[in-house]
């Protein structure tokens, strides 16, 4: 029971429920207790999406919604209920039937890689995804913007690792320009960076990045592709879950053109477990929520958000949801109460249901139903019983996702990671000559230092042999002097007269002084007369 104005939600008030599609880009929220029947609506709408060639995104965070790709059993548990319950609402047209899906994985497991670039996520939810303050938040958008005037991209964490330790190195010279940014924060945004790999955020970013006319495609017979993301074991790392869809709307909202309110979505994007995106979120980042969840209805998509609480959803933010399934609640708890008053207090009133006790006396299947009308305006809300889907409910087998991953029309476009150069290719390469020149440097400062060095032995070594000929010509000369004076030593010792020589010498003195005495003598008296003579000269 779908056309091309609306989609059979169920019957209510005897009356069936029908979502316009020209309002279903709207938005809208499915909420209810654990158990309730949830999934089974949002399986039963997305189907009817598909149908009318409405390309449809499902976070699947237990695995069961993987089953749309394989119609029902008339074996399964649920037959017997759905086929009671297709007949009491007069479904006459329901049958089992599968529908084309593809599957998605952020760790390439489940399905499909879905990777984007640090530069595409940007620093705001960057910031959330790794619980940064507003101090290191600032320090990461310089580090972003130093990046955009270097000419640097930043792909994956890598780059954003090695762009942030840039930053450190530069910190001064950055701090004069951007204000302060300090080692210490950038070390703090690095373990940080560790955290987001430890919780698998090395898969996330990178590329291929993520086209998003892939989910945006219809089959050959017109049908809207339904993407389902295997959210399973994302659910461990919420904030990386949370973070990945908020981006992915981002980015449906920045690619889209403008459209307006067009005649039937161009995508419904069906997010699981939305109190994570709201969990303590900065108020920058529910701004941004609010803003895109206002704005991409213009660009033609849905987003309805599935949580188990109403209030868990901000109210500027559940202001933007015009079309409402409220499944059962339960009042175990003050908060349950405030949530059933608050749900009672958002639908429009309709003097044949009391919603506040409606909603706690709901069975499983069955839900308070509110839809934008023709003209925009709420319908009264109608206690419904929801149609049953047309595929399987439950999982699907490994063989059989094997089967559907294999032979879907993405292929292995995503399959395999692409690393082309980029910021940390690029500020290694840097380093690497930086340190190179360095070493240079060093190494012909060294050269330098040993050239000095040596030059200052060679003049010591100089010095040396000069006094060591010094030294040898004074010895030479000195040899000399001594040699000489040994030369006129023994000359002098060979002049000395022999034994004999002295004997005969004696002799010859001896008699030479006998006679000299005996010629003194008559020379004394001669001259004693002389002298007496000469004294006396004249007598």
């Amino acid at each position: 029971m779908a056309d091309e104005t609306g989609l059979f939600i169920g019957l209510g008030g005897g009356q069936p429920q029908v979502l316009n599609l020209k309002r279903a880009n709207r938005h809208g929220l499915i909420a209810g207790a654990t158990g309730t029947g949830k999934t089974v609506t949002l399986q039963g709408i997305a189907e009817s999406f598909s149908r009318v060639g409405v390309p449809v995104f499902i976070s699947d965070v237990k695995g069961d919604v993987a089953g749309m790709a394989m119609a029902g059993s008339p074996t399964a548990k649920t037959h017997d209920a759905f086929t009671a319950r297709a007949a009491e609402i007069g479904y006459a047209d329901w049958a089992y039937a599968d529908n084309p899906v593809q599957f998605w994985d952020l760790f390439g497991e489940q399905g499909h890689p879905i990777r984007t670039t640090v530069s595409e996520m940007g620093p705001l939810l960057l910031a959330r995804l790794m619980d940064l303050n507003e101090v290191q938040e600032g320090v990461l958008t310089i580090a972003f913007h130093v990046a955009d005037k270097d000419g640097l991209l930043l792909l994956d964490l890598d780059d954003l690792q090695s762009m942030l330790a840039e930053c450190a190195n530069r910190a001064d010279e950055l701090t004069v320009t951007y204000g302060n940014v300090s080692k210490a924060t950038v070390g703090t945004i690095q373990r940080s960076l560790l955290q987001l790999r430890s919780q698998g955020g090395d898969h996330f970013f990178g590329e291929p990045a993520l086209d998003i006319a892939d989910f945006l495609a219809v089959d050959d017979r017109g049908r809207g592709q339904v993407n389902i993301l295997a959210a399973d074991k994302l659910m461990a790392s919420p904030k990386l879950y949370s973070t990945f869809l908020l981006w992915l709307l981002s980015e449906l909202f920045e690619t889209l053109p403008e459209v307006g309110d067009p005649d039937k979505p161009k995508l419904v994007f069906f997010f699981d477990e939305a109190h994570l995106l709201f969990d303590s979120a900065p108020k920058a980042l529910l701004d941004k929520v609010e803003q895109v969840v206002r704005l991409i209805r213009s660009k033609g998509v849905g987003v309805y958000f599935i949580t188990q609480n109403p209030i868990d959803i901000p109210e500027d933010v559940a202001a933007q949801l015009g079309n409402r399934v409220q499944h059962a609640l339960r009042a175990f708890t003050p908060r349950d109460e405030k949530a059933i008053k608050a749900a009672a207090e958002t639908f429009r009133a309709n003097p044949g249901v009391n919603v506040a006790t409606a909603i706690t006396e709901l069975k499983v299947g069955e839900a308070l139903v509110s839809l934008l009308q023709a003209d925009g305006s709420p319908s009264p809300v109608e206690r419904t019983l929801i149609k049953p889907p047309c595929s399987r409910v439950g999982p699907v087998t490994p063989v059989e996702r094997g089967v559907l991953i294999q032979t879907d029309p993405v292929g292995v476009k995503y399959d395999n990671a692409v690393n082309r150069e980029s910021a940390h290719e690029l500020l290694t390469a840097k380093a690497g000559e930086a340190a190179a020149a360095a070493a240079e440097a060093k190494a012909k400062a060294e050269q330098d230092k040993l050239d000095v060095s040596q030059a200052k032995q060679d003049e010591k070594d100089r010095i040396a042999a000069e006094r060591e000929a010094a030294r040898v010509a004074k010895e030479q000369e000195r040899q000399r002097v001594a040699a000489e004076r040994e030369a006129a030593r023994q000359a002098r010792e060979a002049a000395k007269p022999t034994m004999a020589d002295k004997m005969i010498q004696s002799a010859a003195r001896s008699a030479a002084s006998s006679v000299g005495r005996q010629v003194a003598g008559k020379l004394g008296s001669q001259l004693l007369r002389g002298l007496l003579g000469g004294l006396f000269k004249g007598r």
